[in-house]
């Protein structure tokens, strides 16, 4: 297996594409937004194995973000590669729909409804104005469910889908030794590997990123209890445990069970605190709540800080914690008696790892 680390700053930045090649065939995993340091980035990569845009044959997408999807239209106008995405992603991949990122109305109305300022929605909107053409050109999507196993260049692929930073989020797990017989030398030697006995390892996109969590609730619009998802999700990835993750940015995580639960605790720990601050300010929008975690936002941050309070909120919502009065939420239950840890499921090994 090759990594090829692009030098993308867009979003997350720092994106990584996965090549699978067994000489006859070439498979991507990813393949980043549609812009030019990008787009060579990958030309200079995919070199290294003596291979093209042309001689891709299949690309599989984790999600629709453009920095993991963008390029997949180009490459397929020049290969014919089948591209692979979840069945829940994958008319925004095709741009057969728009989301609520991209749609100013739909973006106006769900900010307006988290009590955004009118200038910081002008702000974002300038913001993603700039960045449309990150999205590439148009591509036929084939759609895969969670459980499918997609045979690619000698390596078999199972699509786990983990809905929470993205609706149609699909990890995309594999033998390890299966990877390590493909072209290239990216694979987590077998010395470093920790986790199940099959030793399987996973592509996850940004299920679990090394370096933060990834963001919920602004990511993608689509989803009504972005958090209750993503923690299942986390649960259900914990209780797998792959031996080794290879995410959509910067470098493999070697103990991605451990990964996942230290997300949870965050999210644990990050619930409290939504709490102390409806406590100490009464009833709060999203917008009030995101300003209180995490002061002022600029460029994408400005939709994801609020989106990811507005996660937290509706997480305790459906727990009777709060409650929504228009567009503020309100404490309904004694803040000092919320048990913020049975708010979440509880993965395997996680009792030395919660908070209250």
């Amino acid at each position: 297996m090759k990594r090829i680390r692009l030098d993308n700053a867009e979003f997350e930045g720092e994106n990584v594409v996965y090549v699978l090649d067994d000489g006859e065939e070439t498979a991507l995993i990813d393949v980043g937004a549609a812009s030019g340091v990008v787009r060579t980035d990958l030309r200079e990569g995919l070199a290294e194995l003596g291979v093209g845009f042309a001689d891709v044959d299949t690309i599989l997408l984790t999600h629709w973000h453009y920095d993991h999807c963008g390029l997949a239209g180009e490459i397929q106008a020049a290969s014919g590669a089948t591209v692979y995405a979840h069945e829940a992603d994958a008319a925004l991949i095709a741009g057969e729909r728009r989301s609520a990122f991209d749609d100013p109305e739909q973006r106006t109305e769900r900010l307006t409804e988290w009590g955004m300022p009118a200038a910081d929605r002008e702000a974002l909107a300038s913001f993603v104005d700039g960045h449309m053409d990150l999205a590439g050109e148009s591509v036929a999507v084939t759609t895969v469910t969670d459980g499918e196993t997609l045979s690619v260049a000698g390596v078999d692929l199972t699509a786990c889908h983990l809905p929470g930073h993205a609706a149609g989020l699909v990890a995309y797990c594999a033998s390890h030794d299966q990877l390590a017989a493909t072209r290239g030398d990216d694979t987590v030697p077998d010395v470093e590997l920790s986790g199940a006995d099959e030793q399987e390892a996973a592509f996850v996109g940004d299920v679990i990123l090394p370096r933060y969590t990834p963001n919920v609730g602004g990511a993608d619009l689509r989803l009504s209890e972005p958090l209750a998802d993503y923690v299942d999700s986390l649960v259900r990835f914990a209780d797998r445990d792959p031996a080794v993750a290879y995410p959509g940015h910067r470098d493999p995580i070697r103990d991605p069970a451990d990964r996942a639960r230290e997300i949870l605790t965050h999210h644990r720990d990050r619930t409290r605190r939504v709490i102390d601050t409806l406590a100490e300010r009464g009833p709060a929008t999203p917008w009030a709540v995101s300003a209180a975690l995490f002061g002022d936002l600029d460029e994408i941050h400005i939709l994801h800080g609020p989106g990811e309070a507005y996660a937290h909120l509706a997480h305790l919502a459906a727990a009777g914690v709060v409650e929504r009065r228009g567009r503020q939420y309100a404490l309904v239950a004694d803040p000092e008696t919320v048990d913020v840890a049975g708010l979440f499921p509880v993965a395997d090994d996680t009792a030395d790892h919660e908070t209250g």
